[in-house]
């Protein structure tokens, strides 16, 4: 149990000397007016992608996979061991980080964009977590995925609606350059990187803020790429010119620590915010050259072992720059593991990615969005904590707030809850900062979580069908309540979600279910009014949206 403290020993927790240190004039509208000594923390997060809560060394001592990086950075920092993506694939886990908003409430919150068929799901107006830090005084940058969808415009100038190869086909570069909903217009100073899953999805292109310059101009040539059993998962597309399939995630690296040198150099007393969105351990496995055989675990293990080592640059770039004290750095997963992946790293090198629990990729069950997530600020978070608190993706923004001390509008970042004083320790673990989590499957149907009860409204896993699909088959487990319109299950007596107990206990069914449908009507699961935990009462500002760019 952690120790409770007063605010004037949290505030000498975060090293500042009072109220206005954190909060300062001028946060709430346009951008912050920083002191040559500003206590502002640079904040970095990397996001990775289909990496399973088993591939991570601190998480599963059985991994076959090293990922040394990754467990230092626990070790100094905290370990969540209950964090989830709000979803169970890419795209509305990537909205609700981006906006501390559960992606159903779009009403288009399950789709997964592959190239075109968008616009961006981040609507103009909203508040973004970028956007949240650039009104704070913070440069923003992202480097890598977007995924989060962007409008595409044929040769007559008319929005593609259609996805795939076939919307990839139509695209019109003159007429849809500027791209209106690039991240440079959704709260990022700065953007490299690619609309989708940059090995997977039809669209082979850059975009470098919301310009493509070298736009995809012949249709990919399969035979050019590595083939073996993790290579599946590439569709036919247009590729650019010189796209190269395996350094992708190495070319976001260097786009990333070239940010960090520029900035250094031109604000040194200018805090940033870093977003390093990774492909990896997305399917198809394409480790980098310099990678591949660095494992003994196929080109799967290779490729979780080069995220890794991206992890090390990144620590080693910040410490360098002399910036490693004042920089929070945080690591975490948009999902759980793909089940293709998954299926043949258990069968060929006996390492489980979703150990301990059921479920992958897509799936309700906590294997699909159960994933790691770690933070380390020096002289801040105490090294070596591990947290059991229940948390998801959707709780950055809140957090990120509550560092910059600033209270969020009740309109932005409804689903998201403010996390900081886990993160340095102030928090009881016996008291649980969430009254309730939600979270998405892939065909957005949602789960409720409170305390050790988990209730699923809908049969089945949400996403895989462990019925006919070939490889699932071996993992489905009997359903003891077949009659049952959704599954409950306690999660502290059943991890492994093996027994149904929504007849055995319909009274906690029911009741999970009404606050289910009470906060699908709310429109938010967070309270309103909140008020920055770095603050208290005194000294919050509220938050003011900057005008579309």
């Amino acid at each position: 149990m952690l120790k409770r403290t007063t605010r004037r020993d949290f505030l000498k927790t975060l090293g500042v000397a009072s109220f206005a240190a954190i909060a300062g004039p001028g946060c709430m509208s346009g951008k912050k007016k920083l002191s040559k000594k500003s206590s502002m923390p640079n904040i970095v997060f990397i996001l990775t992608d289909d990496l399973g809560y088993g591939d991570v060394g601190c998480y599963n001592p059985e991994s076959k996979i090293p990922t040394p990086n990754l467990d230092k950075l626990a070790y100094e920092g905290i370990r969540f061991t209950d964090a989830h993506s709000p979803a169970t694939v890419c795209t509305p886990s990537r909205y609700s980080l981006m906006t501390g908003r559960m992606a159903f409430r779009t009403g288009k919150g399950s789709r997964v964009f592959e190239g075109t068929g968008g616009p961006s799901l981040i609507e103009e107006s909203r508040l973004t977590l970028g956007g949240m830090l650039q009104n704070c005084g913070y440069t923003t940058a992202m480097y890598g995925k977007w995924h989060i969808g962007l409008t595409w415009k044929d040769s007559k100038g008319k929005r593609i609606k259609q996805g795939g190869k076939e919307g990839v086909a139509q695209i019109d570069y003159d007429k849809s350059v500027p791209i209106p909903d690039a991240p440079i217009h959704r709260g990022f100073d700065y953007f490299f990187g690619t609309p989708n899953c940059p090995t997977t999805d039809a669209l082979y292109v850059y975009i470098d803020g919301d310009d493509v310059p070298v736009p995809a101009t012949s249709l990919l040539d399969k035979s050019t790429l590595p083939d073996h059993p993790f290579a599946w998962d590439c569709d036919q597309g247009m590729v650019a010119p010189g796209y190269e399939f395996e350094q992708a995630d190495l070319l976001f690296l260097d786009k990333g620590l070239q940010f960090v040198k520029n900035h250094r150099k031109k604000s040194p007393d200018k805090p940033f915010f870093l977003v390093l969105s990774t492909q990896i351990a997305h399917a198809p496995a394409f480790p980098a050259k310099k990678y591949k055989g660095s494992t003994e675990a196929g080109p799967q293990g290779d490729f979780i072992f080069e995220i890794d080592a991206i992890v090390g640059k990144v620590i080693e770039a910040l410490d360098g720059h002399g910036i490693d004290n004042n920089t929070l750095v945080m690591f975490s997963s948009d999902n759980g593991p793909e089940t293709v992946q998954t299926h043949l790293m258990r069968k060929l090198y006996d390492h489980d990615s979703a150990r301990p629990w059921r479920g992958m990729k897509r799936d309700a069950w906590e294997g699909g969005h159960r994933v790691p997530f770690i933070a380390r600020w020096p002289g801040r978070i105490k090294a070596g904590s591990v947290s059991d608190q229940t948390m998801t993706l959707t709780d950055v923004m809140a957090t990120m707030a509550s560092v910059v001390g600033v209270s969020l509008p009740d309109d932005a970042a409804e689903d998201s809850y403010d996390m900081l004083p886990v993160f340095l320790g102030q928090q009881q673990e016996d008291m649980p900062v969430r009254p309730y989590t939600l979270t998405q499957s892939f065909h957005g149907e949602l789960q409720i979580r409170r305390g050790p009860w988990k209730y699923l409204d809908h049969k089945g896993s949400g996403g895989n069908n462990y019925d006919k699909n070939r490889i699932l088959k071996a993992y489905k487990l009997p359903e003891l309540a077949p009659n049952a319109v959704g599954q409950l299950y306690n999660l502290q007596t059943d991890p492994g979600e093996t027994t149904n107990l929504f007849y055995k206990r319909l009274d906690i069914a029911k009741e999970l279910k009404w606050l289910l449908e009470a906060s699908k009507r709310s429109g938010r699961s967070a309270p309103l009014g909140r008020i920055p935990s770095s603050i208290g009462i005194r000294g919050a500002g509220q938050l003011v949206k900057r005008e579309p760019s």
